[in-house]
């Protein structure tokens, strides 16, 4: 098997190169920092 081969044989795992909704990623960050400081100020941390 060459190196060639053994590369395309290899499942993508996502990365850099990964096209995706930006606007879904960019959501669901801000939904998390969201949650966290409602948990933050609920237990009194803060």
């Amino acid at each position: 098997m060459t190196a060639h081969a053994a590369t395309v044989i290899r499942a993508r795992t996502g990365g850099p190169r990964e096209d995706g909704p930006k606007i879904v990623e960019h959501a669901m960050g801000w939904s998390l920092v969201v949650v966290l400081a409602m948990l933050v100020t609920q237990l009194g941390l803060l």
